[in-house]
């Protein structure tokens, strides 16, 4: 391991793995030992099992191992985030700890990353799961994209590759690691994928059913207003007051043009009670408008927190002498 620390760190969360662990390492191992300098980082996401003794055996054999163990299981997205606040390497591959991804790929995606790009993902393009996985997999691969603007065939893949500073703008919640190439993008990160090898399961049990394709979707929700809208969101807000007045107008139009030519009995009227609602409402959105805009400059400025990123600065040599 180099003075700068490793070059690869992978990033493989783990809950009731214990059977899957020596054979993961052993592959890592083999395809990394000879080519990088690297480490692993094993996240223990609150394992019933004897996964975590399977792992302290790992790290005492081999210091490139290390361990990060939870107090009880918080999901893979917050172990994903645990393992890359605390990942050395310049360069940060994630994967599932159940073998199903393929460690021979991870030097495809460096190789990848060294062309330029930021994040590269991995595209499961024969996947061995069964059709009920594959379906809503597919279907929500397919909004995600259209919805994000950003597109992957494949974004529930676990195997990515990214380059550290990338990840350094993220901060992960719910079940937002599988949009990391769209926030990434959204910052101007270049992003691809490639295919890679998706391999059955061959011991323990899957953790991820169709239940989670419901947060999926609610997070999709989220990142989608957080990509649009996180530094300008009365325009949410005010434009649903600005459609919301507009009916209370032409309902309240509607109204006075009853009671003018038809002496219509304004007491039981409904428009006129949605007439009220509606503008009620505008009310609401426009100052939850406001509150969202001030929510958001003291977030950033309590943080000193910019609202853009920068690739990086060229500057003369006079300035460089300047700043010394």
């Amino acid at each position: 391991m180099d003075k700068q620390g490793p070059k690869i760190s992978v990033v493989a969360p783990v809950f009731d793995e214990q059977e899957n662990l020596h054979p993961l390492y052993e592959q890592i191992t083999e395809t990394l030992r000879d080519g990088y300098s690297y480490e692993i980082l094993f996240v223990d996401d609150g394992s019933r099992d004897d996964s975590f003794t399977v792992l302290a055996e790992l790290h005492k054999a081999d210091a490139k191992v290390r361990v990060i163990r939870f107090r009880k299981n918080f999901g893979q997205t917050a172990a994903l985030s645990a393992g890359f606040a605390h990942a050395r390497g310049r360069i940060i591959v994630a994967m599932d700890a159940d073998l199903q991804n393929d460690p021979a790929d991870i030097p495809k995606m460096v190789a990848k990353l060294e062309e330029g790009y930021d994040v590269v993902s991995g595209w499961r393009k024969k996947r061995h799961d069964s059709v009920m996985r594959r379906l809503p997999s597919k279907i929500a691969n397919g909004l995600i994209s259209r919805i994000t603007r950003v597109k992957l065939h494949d974004y529930g893949c676990t195997l990515k590759a990214y380059r550290k500073e990338v990840l350094a703008e993220t901060k992960l919640y719910g079940e937002m690691h599988r949009f990391i190439p769209a926030l990434a993008s959204w910052n101007g990160a270049r992003v691809t994928e490639i295919v890679v090898n998706h391999r059955p399961r061959t011991s323990g049990v899957a953790k991820y059913g169709l239940a989670r394709t419901w947060k999926v979707m609610l997070d999709l929700i989220t990142v989608s207003f957080l990509g649009s809208f996180s530094t300008k969101p009365i325009y949410v807000f005010g434009g649903l007051g600005l459609l919301s007045a507009a009916c209370s107008v032409i309902l309240g139009l509607i109204v006075v043009y009853q009671k003018v030519n038809f002496k219509t009995d304004m007491s039981g009227n409904p428009l006129l009670i949605l007439t009220a609602v509606s503008l009620i409402a505008t009310i609401q959105f426009i100052l939850m408008g406001l509150l969202a805009e001030l929510l958001v400059r003291t977030y950033h400025e309590s943080q000193n927190r910019p609202t853009y990123v920068i690739r990086e600065i060229l500057e003369s040599p006079v300035e460089k002498e300047n700043q010394r």
